[in-house]
Protein backbone atom coordinates (compact mmCIF):
# COMPACT_ATOMS: atom_id res chain seq x y z
CA UNK A 1 0.00 0.00 0.00
CA UNK A 2 0.98 3.13 -1.01
CA UNK A 3 0.15 6.70 0.89
CA UNK A 4 1.01 10.16 0.59
CA UNK A 5 2.47 11.12 3.98
CA UNK A 6 2.19 14.73 5.94
CA UNK A 7 4.09 15.12 8.82
CA UNK A 8 3.02 18.09 9.81
CA UNK A 9 4.81 20.42 11.80
CA UNK A 10 4.94 18.20 15.49
CA UNK A 11 6.15 14.65 13.36
CA UNK A 12 9.51 16.93 12.57
CA UNK A 13 9.93 18.62 16.21
CA UNK A 14 8.22 17.65 19.51
CA UNK A 15 6.97 14.53 18.47
CA UNK A 16 9.95 12.81 16.89
CA UNK A 17 9.24 9.49 18.47
CA UNK A 18 5.95 9.56 17.09
CA UNK A 19 7.76 9.63 13.66
CA UNK A 20 10.17 6.99 14.37
CA UNK A 21 8.19 4.52 15.61
CA UNK A 22 5.47 5.02 12.24
CA UNK A 23 8.02 4.98 9.74
CA UNK A 24 9.39 1.78 11.65
CA UNK A 25 6.03 0.23 12.02
CA UNK A 26 5.46 1.06 8.18
CA UNK A 27 8.17 -0.71 7.15
CA UNK A 28 7.47 -4.03 8.67
CA UNK A 29 4.06 -3.99 7.80
CA UNK A 30 4.89 -2.95 4.03
CA UNK A 31 3.84 0.50 3.87
CA UNK A 32 4.91 2.94 1.31
CA UNK A 33 4.77 6.08 2.69
CA UNK A 34 5.84 9.08 0.91
CA UNK A 35 6.21 12.26 2.23
CA UNK A 36 4.95 15.21 0.27
CA UNK A 37 7.08 17.66 -1.49
CA UNK A 38 6.87 21.07 0.15
CA UNK A 39 4.69 20.71 2.57
CA UNK A 40 3.66 23.73 5.02
CA UNK A 41 2.28 23.89 8.16
CA UNK A 42 -1.71 23.45 8.17
CA UNK A 43 -2.35 25.98 10.69
CA UNK A 44 -3.29 23.98 13.40
CA UNK A 45 -4.28 24.87 16.27
CA UNK A 46 -4.95 28.58 15.58
CA UNK A 47 -5.45 29.67 11.59
CA UNK A 48 -8.81 28.83 11.20
CA UNK A 49 -9.72 30.50 14.80
CA UNK A 50 -8.03 33.83 12.89
CA UNK A 51 -9.42 33.97 9.59
CA UNK A 52 -11.49 31.21 8.26
CA UNK A 53 -10.54 31.29 4.50
CA UNK A 54 -7.02 31.30 5.74
CA UNK A 55 -7.87 28.16 8.06
CA UNK A 56 -9.31 26.15 4.99
CA UNK A 57 -6.67 27.32 2.56
CA UNK A 58 -3.41 26.28 4.40
CA UNK A 59 -4.33 22.61 4.99
CA UNK A 60 -5.79 22.63 1.57
CA UNK A 61 -2.49 23.79 0.29
CA UNK A 62 -0.88 20.63 1.34
CA UNK A 63 -4.20 18.83 -0.14
CA UNK A 64 -2.99 20.19 -3.59
CA UNK A 65 0.60 19.44 -3.29
CA UNK A 66 -0.60 15.72 -2.49
CA UNK A 67 -3.07 15.68 -5.65
CA UNK A 68 -0.32 17.34 -7.92
CA UNK A 69 1.83 14.43 -6.76
CA UNK A 70 -0.42 11.83 -7.52
CA UNK A 71 -2.30 10.76 -4.49
CA UNK A 72 -5.50 9.46 -3.84
CA UNK A 73 -4.70 9.39 -0.06
CA UNK A 74 -2.57 10.86 2.61
CA UNK A 75 -2.00 10.15 6.05
CA UNK A 76 -2.07 12.67 8.74
CA UNK A 77 -0.88 10.77 11.94
CA UNK A 78 -1.04 14.12 14.10
CA UNK A 79 -4.50 14.20 15.64
CA UNK A 80 -4.57 18.10 15.09
CA UNK A 81 -3.36 18.07 11.16
CA UNK A 82 -5.79 15.08 10.48
CA UNK A 83 -8.78 17.50 12.13
CA UNK A 84 -7.57 20.41 10.20
CA UNK A 85 -7.09 18.45 6.81
CA UNK A 86 -10.26 16.90 6.71
CA UNK A 87 -11.73 20.07 7.48
CA UNK A 88 -10.85 21.23 4.14
CA UNK A 89 -11.91 18.52 2.33
CA UNK A 90 -15.47 19.24 4.60
CA UNK A 91 -15.12 22.73 3.35
CA UNK A 92 -14.78 22.68 0.42
CA UNK A 93 -17.00 20.68 -0.97
CA UNK A 94 -20.07 22.10 1.43
CA UNK A 95 -19.40 25.44 1.81
CA UNK A 96 -20.93 27.92 -0.94
CA UNK A 97 -18.37 29.31 -2.91
CA UNK A 98 -15.36 27.77 -1.13
CA UNK A 99 -14.40 25.64 -4.26
CA UNK A 100 -13.86 28.66 -6.25
CA UNK A 101 -12.15 30.61 -3.66
CA UNK A 102 -9.26 28.35 -2.32
CA UNK A 103 -7.34 27.71 -5.69
CA UNK A 104 -7.45 31.34 -6.66
CA UNK A 105 -5.52 31.63 -2.38
CA UNK A 106 -3.65 29.45 -3.50
CA UNK A 107 -3.00 30.09 -7.27
CA UNK A 108 -3.05 26.17 -8.41
CA UNK A 109 -5.28 23.87 -8.86
CA UNK A 110 -7.42 22.07 -6.37
CA UNK A 111 -9.74 19.28 -7.45
CA UNK A 112 -10.32 18.25 -3.85
CA UNK A 113 -9.91 14.38 -4.79
CA UNK A 114 -7.68 13.08 -1.55
CA UNK A 115 -8.87 11.40 0.84
CA UNK A 116 -7.59 12.11 4.24
CA UNK A 117 -6.43 9.21 6.55
CA UNK A 118 -5.96 9.26 10.52
CA UNK A 119 -3.12 7.03 12.09
CA UNK A 120 -6.05 4.72 14.16
CA UNK A 121 -8.40 4.67 10.69
CA UNK A 122 -5.12 2.97 9.19
CA UNK A 123 -4.48 1.18 11.51
CA UNK A 124 -7.59 -0.33 12.54
CA UNK A 125 -7.93 -1.67 8.92
CA UNK A 126 -4.44 -3.10 9.23
CA UNK A 127 -5.51 -5.10 12.23
CA UNK A 128 -6.02 -8.11 10.88
CA UNK A 129 -2.53 -8.46 9.27
CA UNK A 130 -0.83 -7.04 12.84
CA UNK A 131 -2.84 -9.93 14.62
CA UNK A 132 -1.42 -12.62 12.23
CA UNK A 133 2.27 -11.45 12.67
CA UNK A 134 1.69 -10.91 15.82
CA UNK A 135 0.19 -14.76 16.41
CA UNK A 136 3.32 -16.13 14.01
CA UNK A 137 6.28 -14.69 16.18
CA UNK A 138 7.60 -17.19 18.24
CA UNK A 139 8.83 -15.59 21.39
CA UNK A 140 5.85 -14.79 24.20
CA UNK A 141 3.96 -11.77 23.85
CA UNK A 142 4.91 -9.76 26.85
CA UNK A 143 1.98 -7.59 25.90
CA UNK A 144 -0.76 -9.84 26.98
CA UNK A 145 -0.28 -8.53 30.30
CA UNK A 146 -0.44 -5.05 29.15
CA UNK A 147 -3.89 -3.19 30.59
CA UNK A 148 -4.30 0.09 28.17
CA UNK A 149 -6.35 2.83 28.27
CA UNK A 150 -6.94 4.41 24.55
CA UNK A 151 -7.59 8.24 24.71
CA UNK A 152 -8.64 9.68 21.97
CA UNK A 153 -8.64 13.37 23.31
CA UNK A 154 -11.19 15.96 21.11
CA UNK A 155 -9.93 16.01 17.11
CA UNK A 156 -9.97 12.68 16.23
CA UNK A 157 -13.73 11.82 16.46
CA UNK A 158 -15.01 15.23 16.18
CA UNK A 159 -16.75 16.63 14.40
CA UNK A 160 -18.70 13.70 12.98
CA UNK A 161 -19.20 15.51 9.78
CA UNK A 162 -15.55 16.12 9.25
CA UNK A 163 -14.29 12.95 10.78
CA UNK A 164 -16.97 10.20 10.56
CA UNK A 165 -14.72 7.03 10.67
CA UNK A 166 -15.92 5.82 14.52
CA UNK A 167 -18.41 6.89 16.81
CA UNK A 168 -17.96 10.25 18.37
CA UNK A 169 -18.81 9.32 22.19
CA UNK A 170 -18.00 5.58 22.09
CA UNK A 171 -15.25 4.89 19.46
CA UNK A 172 -13.51 1.71 19.18
CA UNK A 173 -11.00 1.92 16.50
CA UNK A 174 -8.21 2.34 18.79
CA UNK A 175 -9.30 -0.76 20.74
CA UNK A 176 -9.13 -2.91 18.02
CA UNK A 177 -5.88 -2.10 17.54
CA UNK A 178 -4.63 -2.51 21.06
CA UNK A 179 -6.82 -6.42 20.62
CA UNK A 180 -4.52 -7.09 17.33
CA UNK A 181 -1.42 -6.45 19.28
CA UNK A 182 -2.72 -9.02 21.92
CA UNK A 183 -2.86 -6.36 24.53
CA UNK A 184 -6.00 -5.87 26.78
CA UNK A 185 -8.06 -2.47 26.18
CA UNK A 186 -9.54 -0.63 29.71
CA UNK A 187 -12.73 0.03 29.78
CA UNK A 188 -12.92 4.05 31.02
CA UNK A 189 -14.72 7.13 31.36
CA UNK A 190 -12.06 9.73 29.87
CA UNK A 191 -11.41 8.02 26.33
CA UNK A 192 -12.74 11.26 24.50
CA UNK A 193 -12.34 14.26 27.19
CA UNK A 194 -10.16 17.08 26.80
CA UNK A 195 -7.04 17.10 28.18
CA UNK A 196 -6.42 20.83 27.61
CA UNK A 197 -5.31 21.34 23.94
CA UNK A 198 -2.76 23.75 22.97
CA UNK A 199 -3.69 25.79 26.48
CA UNK A 200 -1.07 24.25 27.60
CA UNK A 201 1.15 27.21 27.87
CA UNK A 202 -1.50 30.03 27.87
CA UNK A 203 -3.44 28.00 30.80
CA UNK A 204 -1.30 25.53 32.28
CA UNK A 205 -3.13 24.99 35.37
CA UNK A 206 -6.46 24.20 33.28
CA UNK A 207 -4.30 21.76 31.72
CA UNK A 208 -2.76 20.16 34.70
CA UNK A 209 -6.16 19.70 36.04
CA UNK A 210 -7.72 18.35 32.87
CA UNK A 211 -5.12 16.04 32.18
CA UNK A 212 -4.71 14.37 35.98
CA UNK A 213 -8.29 13.57 35.53
CA UNK A 214 -7.74 11.75 32.95
CA UNK A 215 -4.61 9.92 34.24
CA UNK A 216 -6.34 9.34 37.64
CA UNK A 217 -9.10 7.68 35.96
CA UNK A 218 -7.12 5.73 33.97
CA UNK A 219 -5.86 4.34 37.14
CA UNK A 220 -8.95 3.90 38.85
CA UNK A 221 -9.80 1.56 35.56
CA UNK A 222 -6.74 -0.73 36.23
CA UNK A 223 -5.04 0.41 33.40
CA UNK A 224 -1.17 0.31 33.16
CA UNK A 225 -0.80 2.92 30.25
CA UNK A 226 -2.05 5.08 28.34
CA UNK A 227 -2.28 4.85 24.12
CA UNK A 228 -2.32 8.17 22.29
CA UNK A 229 -2.11 9.30 18.89
CA UNK A 230 -2.14 13.13 19.28
CA UNK A 231 1.36 14.84 19.76
CA UNK A 232 -0.50 17.74 22.01
CA UNK A 233 -1.93 15.38 23.71
CA UNK A 234 0.63 13.30 24.22
CA UNK A 235 2.82 15.99 25.43
CA UNK A 236 0.37 17.02 28.13
CA UNK A 237 -0.04 13.44 28.97
CA UNK A 238 3.52 12.39 29.14
CA UNK A 239 5.34 15.86 29.69
CA UNK A 240 2.84 17.52 32.62
CA UNK A 241 3.06 14.73 34.73
CA UNK A 242 5.97 16.53 36.47
CA UNK A 243 3.97 19.03 37.64
CA UNK A 244 1.05 17.31 38.99
CA UNK A 245 0.10 16.08 42.50
CA UNK A 246 0.11 12.40 41.81
CA UNK A 247 -0.26 11.27 45.75
CA UNK A 248 2.61 9.01 45.53
CA UNK A 249 1.48 7.11 42.80
CA UNK A 250 3.97 5.81 39.83
CA UNK A 251 3.68 7.51 36.63
CA UNK A 252 1.40 6.96 33.92
CA UNK A 253 3.15 5.55 31.04
CA UNK A 254 2.14 7.53 27.74
CA UNK A 255 2.76 5.50 24.87
CA UNK A 256 1.44 6.35 21.13
CA UNK A 257 -0.64 4.08 19.27
CA UNK A 258 2.21 3.48 16.81
CA UNK A 259 4.92 2.38 19.28
CA UNK A 260 2.65 0.11 20.49
CA UNK A 261 2.39 -2.04 17.24
CA UNK A 262 5.72 -1.92 17.11
CA UNK A 263 6.10 -3.76 20.44
CA UNK A 264 3.77 -6.11 19.11
CA UNK A 265 5.54 -7.11 16.52
CA UNK A 266 8.82 -7.44 17.69
CA UNK A 267 10.66 -4.19 16.71
CA UNK A 268 13.66 -2.86 18.35
CA UNK A 269 12.98 -0.24 21.44
CA UNK A 270 15.23 1.68 19.92
CA UNK A 271 13.46 2.34 16.95
CA UNK A 272 10.22 2.96 18.54
CA UNK A 273 11.75 6.57 20.07
CA UNK A 274 10.67 5.66 23.70
CA UNK A 275 13.76 7.41 25.39
CA UNK A 276 12.27 10.53 24.17
CA UNK A 277 9.23 10.03 26.77
CA UNK A 278 9.36 12.03 29.92
CA UNK A 279 7.93 9.74 31.70
CA UNK A 280 10.10 6.40 32.01
CA UNK A 281 8.69 3.99 30.28
CA UNK A 282 11.14 0.93 31.38
CA UNK A 283 9.39 0.40 34.72
CA UNK A 284 6.62 -0.74 32.51
CA UNK A 285 9.13 -3.04 30.44
CA UNK A 286 10.45 -4.71 33.49
CA UNK A 287 6.56 -5.36 35.06
CA UNK A 288 5.35 -6.72 31.83
CA UNK A 289 8.70 -9.45 31.39
CA UNK A 290 7.95 -10.39 35.54
CA UNK A 291 4.15 -10.78 34.50
CA UNK A 292 5.59 -13.11 31.45
CA UNK A 293 7.82 -14.65 33.39
CA UNK A 294 5.70 -15.27 35.96
CA UNK A 295 2.50 -16.72 33.32
CA UNK A 296 5.14 -18.77 31.99
CA UNK A 297 6.61 -20.62 34.95
CA UNK A 298 2.38 -20.74 35.51
CA UNK A 299 2.01 -22.35 31.83
CA UNK A 300 4.90 -25.03 32.96
CA UNK A 301 3.82 -25.73 36.30
CA UNK A 302 0.19 -26.85 34.41
CA UNK A 303 1.93 -28.59 32.06
CA UNK A 304 3.60 -30.72 34.48
CA UNK A 305 1.23 -31.56 36.66
CA UNK A 306 -1.01 -32.51 32.97
CA UNK A 307 1.93 -34.70 32.08
CA UNK A 308 2.43 -36.20 35.71
CA UNK A 309 -1.78 -36.95 36.14
CA UNK A 310 -1.43 -38.36 32.60
CA UNK A 311 2.06 -40.78 33.46
CA UNK A 312 -0.40 -41.81 36.62
CA UNK A 313 -3.28 -42.79 34.37
CA UNK A 314 -0.91 -44.71 32.13
CA UNK A 315 0.52 -46.68 35.24
CA UNK A 316 -2.78 -47.65 37.00
CA UNK A 317 -4.07 -48.64 33.68
CA UNK A 318 -0.53 -51.22 33.02
CA UNK A 319 -1.32 -52.51 37.13
CA UNK A 320 -4.94 -53.59 36.17
CA UNK A 321 -3.96 -55.25 32.91
CA UNK A 322 -1.46 -57.10 34.60
CA UNK A 323 -3.73 -58.46 37.28
CA UNK A 324 -5.62 -61.66 37.27
CA UNK A 325 -9.44 -61.56 36.32
CA UNK A 326 -11.50 -62.20 39.31
CA UNK A 327 -12.47 -65.60 40.15
CA UNK A 328 -10.06 -67.30 37.99
CA UNK A 329 -7.23 -67.98 40.15
CA UNK A 330 -9.94 -70.14 42.32
CA UNK A 331 -11.86 -71.61 39.17
CA UNK A 332 -8.07 -73.20 38.09
CA UNK A 333 -7.09 -74.18 41.25
CA UNK A 334 -10.31 -76.64 41.53
CA UNK A 335 -9.41 -78.06 38.47
CA UNK A 336 -6.22 -78.91 39.33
Amino acid sequence: MTLAYYPGCSMHGTSREYEESLLAVAAALELDLREIDDWSCCGASSAHVADHLLGVALPARNLALAEAQGADEVLAPCAACYNRLSGAVHAVADEPGMAAKVPEVLGRPFANSVRVLSIVELLQGLAPAIEERVAARLEPNPLEHLNIAAYWGCLLVRPAAITGFDDTERPTGMDDVISACAANPVSWNMAVECCGGAFSVSRTNSVLRLSRAIIDDARRCGADAILAACPLCHANLDFRQSAMSLRGEPPMPVLYITQLVGLALGLPLASLGFERHFVDTQPLFAHLAREADRAAAAAAEREAAKAAKAAAREKAGATSAGAPTPGTGSAESGAS
